[in-house]
């Protein structure tokens, strides 16, 4: 049982309280050099949540001088010595207001306000944030009380991830959006916390020496203050995880419904769009080629319940006109080369824009000209011409139970070219649905 204590004893390998002391005394300040390395940071780390880099990201939480001021104050709060707790403190606030000042002008500057994933992961933190923040300023605290202090620290600094959500409370900032603003502050404070109360386990356990003394009643009055804040940022981030957790549920039992239903079945999907925070959920499909019947919709709708999806709002897309509308706007929200997803872009963009047709008065008029057509619907699309380059050519599809004479069939080529204003169409003719 010694041989195991002793195993992990933290007090082996640690370096003198006094000189620990002076070193994280040494690391709170924010003047000169540490106020310009910080600005920089924030730069740097404000350019990689712009441009969704990980690397870039993690390149400026190496650079980022605020543990110092977090780890100062749970060291202050351990030893009872309130004045170095209020020098903390107060470069701490420092900081943050530097850090949000330099964000939030470098994102109202920058012409890129896409909200990338990088920006979006800041603005909800749950109980997983807490526990990153808890062992990661463990580690980082038992690293400086070290004699070796080894590699532990720049690993602390990333997994803490201080610098990020500060930055992305300045881009909330600078676009108004407070919902940002609000989760990402959350999670700052929620790194903040966790990294201190971290701190001041660990000065408690290695037993540095008090700078004041106190009665009983006060230190317990300090143990329930301290209590009391972690409870307050810790049940919300409980029912964000709880949260997560059914979200991340519902996208699985999703997927196993698409991949049952429509993949396995040679269905290829060319637009999904899943809402669960709507009211009901909400799960909108499109498919390349298949085309459901109104019967059809009903009975997949009906195998929902078999795999736990109930009082969920679904709905196959089959218009194509506003679904690519639709396509368009997911294009802009994925990580795609922004050379490949602007080429992508304009070229639907020029297609929605000449793609306006109404469908339904088009209908009514073509019913009084040809009687027999049940339906018509015109779209544009791509086609291959002799110098293999891509042309834009409107698409004509007529039901009716037989298909129009030749001389019918070119009166309603030339009626639909003239309607629409259009040098050239393409007509087609499918059998109505008995």
């Amino acid at each position: 049982m010694n041989k195991f204590l002793d195993f992990i004893n933290l007090s082996k390998g640690e370096d003198n309280k006094k000189a620990v002391l002076e070193n994280v005394k040494s690391n709170i300040s924010f003047r000169g050099a540490n106020l310009w390395i910080l600005a920089c940071a924030i730069v740097v780390a404000s350019v990689g949540l712009n441009v969704n880099s990980t690397a870039v990201i993690i390149g400026a939480m190496l650079i980022s001088p605020l543990m110092g001021p977090i780890v100062g104050a749970g060291f202050a709060l351990g030893i009872y010595n309130f004045e170095l707790l209020k020098k903390s403190l107060k470069n701490l606030f420092i900081a943050t207001i530097v850090g949000l000042a330099v964000s939030t002008l470098y994102f109202y500057l920058s012409p890129f306000k896409e909200t990338q994933s990088e920006l979006l992961s800041r603005t909800s933190p749950n109980i997983y944030d807490i526990l990153i923040a808890f062992f990661g300023g463990l580690v980082g605290v038992i690293a400086i009380t070290r004699k070796e202090k080894g590699n532990p620290i720049p690993g602390v600094a990333i997994a803490t991830a201080l610098m990020p959500p500060l930055c992305t409370a300045g881009y909330g900032l600078s676009i108004g959006n407070m919902r940002f603003f609000g989760g990402a502050i959350y999670l700052y404070t929620i790194n903040c916390v966790f990294i201190c109360i971290a701190t001041f386990l660990i000065v408690k356990f290695l037993k540095y020496p008090r700078y004041m003394q106190f009665e009983k009643a006060r230190e317990k009055q300090i143990t329930v203050m301290i209590s009391i804040l972690t409870l307050i940022l810790l049940v919300p981030s409980i029912y964000f995880a709880y949260t997560l957790f059914e979200e991340r549920k519902f996208d699985q039992k999703v997927n196993t419904f698409i991949q049952n239903e429509f993949t396995d079945k040679g269905y290829t999907i060319i637009y999904k769009k899943v809402n669960y925070k709507s009211t009901p959920s909400a799960i909108e499909l499109a498919l390349l080629t298949k085309r459901f019947t109104h019967p059809e919709t009903v009975e997949i709708k009906n195998r929902l319940k078999n795999y736990g999806l109930r009082n969920v709002n679904f709905k196959i897309r089959q218009d194509t006109t506003n679904l690519k509308q639709d396509i368009l706007n997911q294009i802009k929200n994925d990580k795609v080369g922004v050379d490949k997803k602007d080429a992508i872009i304009a070229s639907l963009r020029n297609e929605i824009q000449d793609n306006n047709y109404d469908n339904e008065s088009l209908l009514s008029e073509a019913k009084i000209l040809f009687p027999t057509v049940n339906d018509i619907s015109i779209s544009n699309h791509p086609f291959n011409t002799k110098e293999d380059k891509s042309t834009i050519v409107p698409v004509v599809i007529y039901t009716s139970e037989k298909t129009l004479n030749k001389a019918d069939s070119k009166q309603l080529e030339l009626w639909i070219k003239t309607r629409i204003k259009k040098n050239t169409v393409e007509v087609f003719w499918k059998k109505s649905d008995k």
